[in-house]
């Protein structure tokens, strides 16, 4: 049995699904993204990754500010839909739509719940150091990511990984396992498995003030924090009023004052240990190792940085 299907979806996280589905028996009548939005430089307006994937595949693409309005739930219940799948849509799906009857709503959510509901779970799961993390398939509910959930799979997180490695694999996994669903809802042979309550936990929206180095954490949480947020918004201190950009780096057994930098390849002492910047970023330039970026932008060492 084929479905007939609306897609919910936004970041880059959510185009293999989508490429996955429309490469099945199941017909998409139409995806919902985000609104296109101006990008910070040059004002220029920009499509989501779902939104251009979806032009590429000739599937009808509806981007409103806002659910909750008349035109939409109309639309949504008058489609011909039997299932809606979401996958990091950014809004929350309103009541009066989950309400609609004859239509089954289901979540891809990168994390194994009830850990790490909400916005940002690939991020928190990296930043807490978890060892591991994966995909939950759930029905959607009022409450956030609160809903039973029909498949799980676990997958180890790497010393060396960070969002954007996690965020590919959790995809690839979301995408394989949203078809085994619709293969388990065709033949009956589906059912939902109630979280427990007792065990969750919540992963709050990133916010930009995160972004900025505290020197005063041991250095195996600085990295933490380094991979998690890699590449956005990544994590940055001032040098003499310079804004510079960690985009990798390793701890190293060596201590010093929080915020000073130790020799003359960039290993700056935290509250225990340090790390050694392997891969920064001067703010609007590209991404350099740090022999290259040192030879152009010196930073001896003592200084101390904020």
């Amino acid at each position: 049995m084929s479905f007939k299907l609306l897609f919910m979806g936004t970041p880059v996280f959510s185009v293999p699904i989508l490429q996955s589905l429309n490469s099945t028996k199941n017909k998409i009548l139409a995806v919902y993204t985000q609104p296109p939005k101006k990008k910070s430089r040059g004002q220029k307006i920009e499509k989501s990754p779902v939104h251009l994937e979806s032009l590429k595949l000739k599937i009808p693409v509806r981007y409103p500010e806002n659910l909750n309005n008349d035109q939409e739930i109309s639309f949504i219940k008058n489609a011909g839909a039997q299932i809606v799948i979401v996958s990091a849509y950014g809004q929350i799906i309103p009541k009066k739509i989950l309400d609609i009857p004859n239509i089954i709503f289901l979540n891809i959510h990168a994390s194994l719940l009830p850990k790490w509901r909400g916005a940002a779970p690939i991020q928190r799961s990296i930043i807490e150091m978890d060892k591991e993390t994966g995909v939950s398939i759930m029905k959607i509910v009022p409450k956030l990511d609160a809903g039973p959930y029909m498949l799980q799979e676990k997958v180890i997180i790497q010393e060396n990984d960070n969002y954007q490695t996690v965020s590919k694999q959790l995809s690839i996994l979301g995408a394989k396992l949203i078809n085994k669903s619709l293969d388990l809802i065709s033949n009956d042979e589906h059912k939902f498995t109630k979280q427990d309550e007792s065990k969750k936990s919540y992963a709050k929206k990133v916010e930009k003030k995160e972004s900025e180095i505290k020197w005063n954490i041991p250095a195996k949480n600085l990295i933490a924090k380094i991979n998690g947020l890699n590449p956005h918004p990544g994590v940055w201190f001032r040098h003499k009023n310079t804004r510079l950009k960690i985009i990798e780096a390793i701890e190293i057994n060596k201590m010093g004052a929080e915020g000073e930098v130790l020799d003359d390849v960039l290993t700056i002492a935290c509250s225990h240990n340090s790390i050694k910047i392997i891969l920064i970023q001067k703010e609007g330039k590209k991404v350099l190792n740090t022999k290259d970026f040192l030879a152009g932008y010196p930073i001896k060492k003592g200084d101390k940085l904020s």
